[in-house]
């Protein structure tokens, strides 16, 4: 343990009141300290979330030197400046502060994190001007700085200082709510930008739209709106093809409505209150049917509207009030069935042909025709009220009110206290604020996502704020108990801060305001008398039930002993009772009865196995709803009971969206049965070989990669122990309804728990083909071993060739390709799979198979770490569209003249037999194990 940073702990502990509880010893990663995650002995991530802490972030901060990630979001009373020594956390990934109180200027020291990735200080009370130094953050993909005070223009770079148009690889710039002046510079933006969110409303910008702003072709929302912006809109506008959001309300722009021809991803278009010439409504009204939402009140438009406008598929708004337009309103007969508001009062409309039927709230204050025959109608008035209320979850009926702070759980009538907050989503693609499938998908996302029970989360009150973002109350719930924990808290508060959660795409960027949490005994509450007799009581009781549990456990202790004779692997897991099969209760795994899981796959009927391998079958079943696959063990077999102990005991404390999740296990009447979240797409091996019949391009395969690699690296990098996965390979990795990758199958797992020592000596265990050379030789196994295996599934999604194919090794194959690769990428051409063949147009293929060599080197100190790989296949992702290395240089660049590495399946080197105890895992993920020759 380095002493500095547990001084700077004890400092900030020092600083701050209600910091956490067990901040008590000196030892913060031995005895695991609420919020602080360690690396071996270093301290590598620091979270607090929602702690409720007061007090400043001291200077001292600085000290944690191996720090990665730092979260303090929603700490309200974390006041003051934000102190410049933030710069010397110079290996930093994470900075999250939002939501809370700091003041003065965002320190341009901040530029000194070159390794920094995500940076959240919206949501305080930062002024001052945008630090230019933050220009050199050139790894981030991701700036929030919004809902501040901060002043001044966009900082560009010049020949003395840098700029935000460095940020080549930024996805997001959100600086929305600020105090923002001066033009936007049109150098701003360049074509090399991969920007898809630009949130500069409610500021005070003025002058032109820069016209560089539609080079950005990946950009998908441009809010622009409430600010003092002039001249006309760019002419261009409609090369921005990928365009889903467009606000561009509240300014003072001039010149002829845009063109938005073309647009066709356009879902919601905000034009209202500007100076554009008196026109017709434009001939877009009648051929962007993607609309949902079209606004344009005060705009200056004359004449009828499109008959065609009412008959796009989603079209649920149109607020055209305050304009010029007259003659008719014809609605068709076609009219979109998820309209829900035509607002088109203070116009000149002197006629309306509705269409049998027509029941749609339609406003029509102001308009001739409400002088005549319709005078009397709801259409003539102003309010008119929604036909549904708008989304809250269903709760529990006929409960007892509870005591203050505390609330019923959704599901139940139990009083608990919630982790509460506020989603503001700031640009979601529809208004129906009814919507029960959209809000109930968002609602069920957030327990799956969140590790939470089905039923503990509760949406209320959605609703468009002044801003027109779409506010929605959140509540989590904690299930079997009153107060969720420390940990559990920070993690809630970091996935919705990080944007580690993502909604469903309708509802776009979006920001998370927590309300501090109340922990267990920090309310100040007073015990009263009634308190102090139920204690009594309760105590009483207590002894009562030891005393039971003890005459119990003496009758336990004899049927405990012959199990664990029976099963070794188990020892630890000794039965509790005659209904628990003798599991353990594990965090995030349930124990299922050998009924539950007969009856939910029709007594494990032939026509619900998926699967199946020398370990046993898989079979597919529904429970409570979801679907899961059941891997279960051949019937009385203690074959594979270690692997089956191991994966158990590991996946229920590993969570991640790329690791797949156990859902429970049963052990019980002789079974093993291992319950996993149901992957429909199969295996990324079934992809490849073309039975699963899905179809992977070249972009998917890079996603697939890039989920992987973030799946092993969670595992390596921040699982503490760090976990080595010893099996990764294409029948490993599944595939979600997504084509998200989920590494799979941990039974051969193990945990560094010296990380200082870096390996685990242990006899050789993998599938051949995907084995680390220098673990197969010399039997130490490090994190470098599945860096090796994930190049081999690299150099699959490149060829889709088994790693040993018809006698050839697939590592070999490459390398003796890449000797012979010309100009015309002769040698490459011959193993890449035909199916993606042309080399010159596939993005990143260059850097892609620079990296799959070097994580297949010989040793493992020439291979990359797993987080690297994972920052550089974002890097290829990143740079989509733009211009790549041509296959040539890179196979010259590649380090073909090396040769062939030294491997086990080398007939050059000396064999080394497999013992009879060593185990290898084949096709499907089900065991086997391999008999000496």
């Amino acid at each position: 343990m380095c002493w500095t940073a547990v001084a700077v702990l004890q400092s900030l502990k020092n600083n701050w009141e209600n910091s956490p509880p067990n901040w008590n010893s000196d030892d913060p990663c031995g005895t695991q300290w609420d919020g602080v995650g360690c690396t071996g002995s270093r301290i590598t991530s620091l979270g607090l979330s929602s702690m409720n802490l007061k007090g400043r972030l001291s200077g001292d901060i600085g000290g944690l030197s191996e720090l990665r990630s730092l979260d303090l979001s929603f700490n309200p009373d974390l006041t003051g400046s934000l102190t410049a020594q933030i710069g010397d956390l110079r290996k930093l990934n994470l900075l999250i502060l939002a939501g809370c109180g700091f003041t003065g200027s965002v320190p341009k020291e901040i530029g000194n994190l070159a390794q920094l990735t995500f940076l959240a200080l919206n949501s305080n009370n930062f002024s001052g001007d945008i630090p230019p130094s933050l220009g050199k953050l050139t790894e981030l993909y991701w700036l929030d700085l919004s809902d501040n005070q901060i002043r001044g223009s966009l900082p560009v770079s010049n020949g003395s200082q840098p700029g935000l148009d460095l940020l080549l690889k930024a996805k997001h710039f959100h600086f929305n709510k600020n105090q923002l002046s001066g033009p936007i510079s049109e150098q701003l933006f360049n074509s090399s930008m991969v920007l898809i969110h630009i949130l500069l409303d409610g500021n005070q910008i003025t002058g032109n739209i820069p016209d560089s702003i539609t080079q950005v072709s990946n950009l998908e929302v441009l809010r622009l709106d409430r600010n003092k912006l002039s001249g006309p809109v760019p002419s261009k506008i409609n090369s921005l093809t990928k365009l889903g959001e467009l606000h561009l309300a509240n300014n003072s722009l001039n010149g002829a409505v845009p063109d938005l021809t073309g647009l066709t991803s356009l879902n919601y278009v905000d034009l209202s209150n500007n100076d554009f010439d008196l026109s017709e409504p434009p001939k877009w009204f009648s051929t962007i049917e993607s609309l949902t939402t079209l606004v344009m009140e005060n705009g200056n438009l004359q004449g009828p509207l499109p008959t065609k406008l009412f008959s796009f598929p989603e079209l649920q708004q149109v607020k055209l009030k305050g304009n010029l337009l007259n003659g008719t309103l014809d609605l068709g007969n076609s009219i979109s069935q998820q309209l829900q508001l035509v607002d088109l009062q203070n116009n000149q409309i002197s006629s309306v042909n509705l269409g049998p039927g027509y029941r749609n709230p339609l406003i029509l204050v102001g308009n001739p025709v409400c002088n005549g025959s319709l005078s009397s109608t709801e259409f003539c008035q102003l309010h008119q009220a929604l036909k549904t209320p708008p989304y809250s979850t269903s709760l529990a009926k006929n409960c007892k009110p509870c005591p203050t702070n505390q609330r019923f759980s959704p599901a139940s009538c139990d009083c608990v206290f919630p982790y509460e907050g506020k989603f503001i989503f700031r640009a979601p693609s529809f208004r129906d604020v009814t919507n029960a499938t959209l809000f109930g998908k968002l609602e069920s996302d957030l327990w799956s996502k969140l590790g939470l029970e089905p039923g503990s989360v509760s949406l209320d009150s959605p609703e468009f704020d002044k801003d027109d973002y779409l506010q929605v109350e959140l509540a989590l719930f904690p299930s079997s108990r009153k107060y969720f924990s420390r940990p559990e808290i920070s993690r809630f508060g970091f996935n919705l801060t990080n944007q580690t959660f993502k909604p469903p795409h309708e509802f776009g960027p979006y920001l998370f305001k927590a309300v501090p949490y109340e922990f267990q005994g920090t309310g100040g509450t007073k015990i009263g008398i009634g308190v102090i007799v139920g204690i009594a009581v309760g105590s009483f009781i207590l002894l009562l039930a030891l005393a039971g549990v003890a005459i119990y456990a003496i009758r336990q202790k004899k049927r405990a002993e012959e199990a664990i004779e029976l099963n070794k692997p188990f020892a630890s897991w000794a039965p509790s009772g005659k209904d628990s099969g003798g599991a353990p209760i594990l965090k995030g795994a349930r124990w299922f009865s050998y009924e539950e899981l007969k009856k939910c796959t029709n007594n494990f009927s032939d026509t619900n196995e998926i699967g199946s391998g020398g370990y046993g079958k898989v079979y597919r079943g529904i429970l409570t709803g979801q679907e899961i696959a059941i891997k279960r063990a051949q019937q009385g077999s203690m074959q594979g009971a270690h692997e089956f102990k191991t994966e158990i005991e590991l996946l229920s404390r590993v969570h991640h969206k790329n690791l797949v999740g156990l859902v429970g296990f049963c052990f019980e009447q002789g079974e093993q049965m291992l319950v996993y979240e149901f992957m429909p797409n199969g295996t990324l091996r079934e992809s490849l070989s073309a039975r699963s019949g899905i179809y992977l391009d070249w972009k998917r395969r890079l996603r697939i990669a890039l989920g992987s690699a973030r799946g092993l690296a969670y595992l390596h990098e921040l699982a503490n122990p760090p976990i080595i996965h010893r099996d990764i390979k294409t029948t490993n990795i599944l595939l979600d309804a997504n084509l998200t990758a989920k590494v799979a199958d941990f039974g051969l797992s193990k945990l560094v728990q010296d990380t200082e020592k870096g390996h685990v000596s242990t006899q050789v265990k993998g599938t051949l083909g995907y084995l680390d050379p220098e673990y197969y030789m010399t039997q130490q196994l490090t994190e470098k071993s599945d860096v090796y295996s994930f190049g081999v599934v690299m150099l699959e999604l490149i060829t889709a060739r088994q790693p040993i194919e018809k006698g050839k090794y697939i590592v070999r194959e490459v390398r003796m390709a890449m000797n012979k690769t010309d100009a015309h990428h002769y040698g490459l051409s011959e193993i890449i799979d035909p199916s993606i063949k042309n080399i010159g147009h596939l993005i990143g293929f260059a850097s892609f198979l620079e990296l799959a060599m070097r994580c297949v080197e010989e040793t493992a100190a020439e291979r990359p770490t797993m987080g690297d790989c994972v920052k550089e296949i974002e890097a290829i992702l990143q740079n989509d569209g733009v211009a790549t290395d041509s296959a040539t240089s890179s196979a010259t660049d590649f380090g073909a003249s090396k040769g062939v590495p030294r491997h086990p399946y080398n007939e050059s080197l000396p064999r080394k037999d497999i013992t009879d105890s060593e185990s290898f895992e084949y096709s499907g993920g089900i065991s086997a194990t391999i008999e000496p020759k």
